[in-house]
């Protein structure tokens, strides 16, 4: 099958799970569309929204579509890192013995809610987050893998901010997206309303399988990404550093830190993937720009300057990105640069000559070395003249 075709059959299997997902979601598209590649990518998605607008619906119906075991995890200050995991427990088999058994926690499914993170001590958050980060658990010297495909949405409360442990910065890292849940509209609103009056069930049919998504997993790890679109993708990351010397205005005015080379990898790994659900087998420089948001809005820090003029993080991102688009279709990745005398010598050993050139710098040089003989010349003269008018008087 042709690079085209495949792109074709990828695109057409997210247009049908996308169709499945509006009979239990109203609105939301670019929620929809962002947690379908973060899915298909293998990151994990942290989703920040007001009480009541679906997160937890959205992932019911991804468990429906995608023909994958759902679990739901309702963060609190007293959740224990084993009410995650799971934990030893002692068992009587039949023939009266005494075994240690691991019981496995709500963790073990692939598609996991955590809802309201932000509300669990730090320890269980930590628990919670080696989970994502490495796939597997060990709970006595034993480890137990998770089943793949593996994804968790994460959920915060911008509102109510009482009694809670925010994500330290290191760990809001791990999450490869950061999307915002913003209220429904009047239209999206009535939609939900008439939906919900039927049913409060989720109606979506399955559509694709686990295997399946690991499969559409593997085809996205083969689309190309040429060098003038994986140069302008880490040169977007690099302008968030204000501390590089080449950052721009954006970063040294509006940024107190950057994001990590995590936010690289998760701007190309992502890129690809939305390249396929668009149907091209090749990821634009435009697909960069649409995942930048989701990507860098949760690595980066604004500082004081950015919050006095009321600018938040979408619009430093939104002039880094307009800031990078000058440089785009520039080359490759920047070459190293000769540091020492030797290699300066090694380089310029090797540089092509150009005999035509060589020879109109030679001509120059004679030029201006008659030139300067004469105007020597002619200062002597003037020097011997006026020490000579000199000793006449």
């Amino acid at each position: 099958m042709s690079n085209k075709a495949q792109a074709e059959n990828f695109s057409n299997s997210i247009a049908k799970i996308k169709q499945e997902i509006r009979k239990d979601l109203v609105g939301q598209e670019d929620v929809v569309d962002n947690v379908l590649i973060a899915i298909i990518a293998g990151g994990n998605v942290l989703l920040e929204g007001v009480p009541g607008v679906g997160k937890t619906r959205l992932v019911r119906s991804l468990g429906k579509v995608l023909e994958l075991p759902f679990s739901r995890i309702q963060f609190t200050p007293d959740l224990m890192p084993s009410d995650v995991t799971g934990t030893n427990v002692i068992e009587k088999d039949a023939s009266g013995k005494m075994n240690t058994v691991f019981q496995k926690g709500p963790i073990f499914a692939n598609l996991v809610l955590a809802d309201e993170i932000n509300r669990a001590t730090p320890k269980t958050q930590s628990a919670m987050l080696e989970v994502m980060q490495e796939h597997r658990v060990t709970v006595a010297n034993k480890t137990y893998t998770i089943n793949e495909p593996f994804f968790v949405l994460a959920t915060q409360n911008p509102i109510e901010q009482d009694g809670t442990y925010p994500l330290p910065e290191a760990q809001m890292d791990r999450f490869m997206f950061k999307l915002l849940v913003g209220f429904p509209s009047v239209t999206e609103l009535a939609g939900i309303v008439n939906m919900t009056q039927i049913t409060m069930e989720e109606t979506a049919s399955a559509v694709v399988d686990g295997n399946t998504i690991l499969q559409m997993r593997e085809l996205a790890k083969t689309v190309p990404v040429v060098p003038d679109v994986l140069y302008y993708a880490m040169r977007l990351v690099a302008r968030t550093h204000p501390e590089l010397p080449d950052s721009g205005e954006t970063a040294k005015k509006y940024l107190k830190y950057g994001c990590s080379p995590r936010a690289g990898q998760a701007l190309i790994t992502a890129a690809k993937v939305r390249a396929l659900v668009n149907g091209r087998f090749n990821v634009s420089c435009e697909d960069i720009n649409a995942l930048a948001y989701p990507v860098l809005r949760h690595r980066m820090k604004i500082n004081y300057t950015a919050i006095n003029e009321r600018l938040t993080v979408d619009d430093v991102i939104t002039k880094l990105i307009a800031e990078n688009e000058k440089d785009k279709g520039t080359g490759g990745l920047d070459e190293a640069k000769p540091e020492t005398v030797e290699e300066v010598e090694a380089v310029e050993a090797v540089a092509p000559v150009d005999e035509e050139q060589a020879a109109k710098d030679a001509k120059k040089a004679a030029k201006e070395a008659k030139k300067a003989e004469k105007l020597a010349a002619k200062e002597a003269k003037k020097a011997a003249e006026t020490e000579k008018t000199e000793t006449a008087e």
